[in-house]
Parts: C-alpha cells; sequence; structure tokens
C-alpha cells in the first residue's frame, strides 16, 4: 500500500510567525504519527524560515515512522546535516537558495555526474536516496543511471489539469512511472497532492511506494482537525488498495 509522509513545513511556519513555541513542532509530529502518518517529511532551506535546522536534529531520535528530509544537495549545510542526521530517506531538491516552494526536477543528464556522486556520499552513510524528478521517459532513464534508490514524481502539473481533464492529468505520470519501475527505481510522488486528487492518482499508478503531502492536508486540518486530516488522507490510500 501507498504510504503517506506528512510534511510539516507549514507547522514551522505558522511556529516562527510568532515566534516561541506555538504550534509546538515536535508534538505536532508525534501526534501526527500517533493519528496515523507512516512518515515525517521536512525540507529546511537556508534561511530557515520554516524548518530549521535545530528541528532536524530534535525530530531524529523521537521519530518512530520513517524520516525523510528534503533539500538541495549544493548546499554544504544540508549535505552535513543530513550525513549527521542520517534520515531514512534524502530527497534531492533542485530548488535555488530563495525559491519560494519546489517547482521543477533535475536535469538528470546535464547533472549526471554530480547526482552520481551525491547519491553515492549518502548511499555510504545507509540512506535511502531519492531524487525529484518530472514525469520525462528521458529524465527517468537519466535518474537511474545516477545510482538513486527512487525518484520522487513532481506532481504540481497532475493537480492543475485534474479538475478539467483527468487522463490528460496523469498521462505522462503513468507512462513515467512504468518506466522508471522497469527500471528497477521505487517511486515516490509529491507536490500538489489533496484530498480530491490523490485517489485517482495512486489508483492509476498502483505502485507508489510514498506520497509527501504537507500544504494541503495542513489547510485541510485548519478545517477537520490535525487527526481527522490525517485519517481522511489515509482512507484515500487505503481505499484504493482495497
Amino acid at each position: 500500500m501507498t504510504r503517506l509522509s506528512v510534511n510539516i513545513n507549514k507547522i514551522a511556519t505558522i511556529r516562527n510567525s510568532r515566534g516561541g513555541n506555538n504550534p509546538n513542532l515536535i508534538q505536532m509530529a508525534l501526534d501526527a504519527e500517533a493519528f496515523g502518518a507512516q512518515g515525517i517529511t521536512v525540507h529546511p532551506r537556508p534561511d530557515e524560515r520554516h524548518i530549521r535546522y535545530a528541528d532536524v536534529r530534535a525530530l531524529r531520535p523521537i521519530l518512530t515512522t520513517e524520516f525523510n528530509i528534503e533539500g538541495n544537495c549544493t548546499e554544504k549545510k544540508f549535505v552535513d546535516l543530513v550525513l549527521e542526521v542520517r534520515p531514512h530517506q534524502v530527497t534531492l531538491v533542485p530548488d535555488a537558495e530563495r525559491q519560494l516552494t519546489s517547482d521543477h526536477g533535475w536535469d538528470t543528464i546535464q547533472n549526471s555526474e554530480y547526482l552520481q556522486a551525491m547519491i553515492a556520499r549518502f548511499k555510504s552513510a545507509g540512506i535511502r536516496t531519492s531524487i525529484f524528478c518530472d514525469p520525462d521517459p528521458i529524465m527517468i532513464e537519466g535518474a537511474a543511471k545516477t545510482g538513486t534508490d527512487r525518484i520522487e514524481l513532481y506532481t504540481e502539473q497532475y493537480a492543475k489539469l485534474y479538475s478539467t481533464d483527468k487522463e490528460k492529468a496523469i498521462a505522462p505520470y503513468r507512462k513515467a512511472a512504468h518506466l522508471a519501475k522497469e527500471l528497477g527505481l521505487g517511486i515516490n510522488a509529491g507536490h500538489d497532492l489533496d484530498r480530491h486528487n490523490l485517489a485517482f492518482f495512486v489508483k492509476e499508478i498502483t505502485f507508489i511506494d510514498e506520497v509527501s503531502i504537507g500544504h494541503a492536508l495542513i489547510s485541510d486540518a485548519l478545517y477537520y482537525g490535525w487527526q481527522n486530516s490525517i485519517q481522511m488522507y489515509r482512507r484515500q490510500l487505503e481505499n484504493v488498495n482495497h
């Protein structure tokens, strides 16, 4: 069954907007696990505008589910943090320094040698690797040559098209996912997946290993509550797989 990893960046954004420790990020992460999250995702950025490096260090010893750290491996500070903390998975994302949010996958052809070196470094530390990819067969083939364990399909375009043309929205992702599977890669997915479009995505690609969802789930929690929202998303996955 596809697993749900909850991205808690937005919890940190709310906390940081007023200083102090309200909401308590650590407690929210522990509660997310208790409420059914099968993993916790964080994406620390250089300016620490949401997740702080200290948060990552505090979370690692107390989480009982999978810990996934996303970020740009061109930043030495990020690489050092990941190698220090040793999460279960590191997801490499080609963000610019002041980028608002992730908006594209790696050019796995142009950056092949660099990605091979970074992935080997993380894997030698016992960390599973995943790289952010657009649903482009050429980039998927390039990803397989880097030695990565998984890819994470960047799903913003799927989310944008979903409400007007589901088949057009899913078609490139279905093709990319099947190719990735044939090449021996595990497959994650994330970005703008929500409670409306999630079930169709995993119904059409039943072998997705993990989805990472933050903004939409936390926005839903404002209406429906933290526990209820996590369980709503879990049901989207469970109903497809049964």
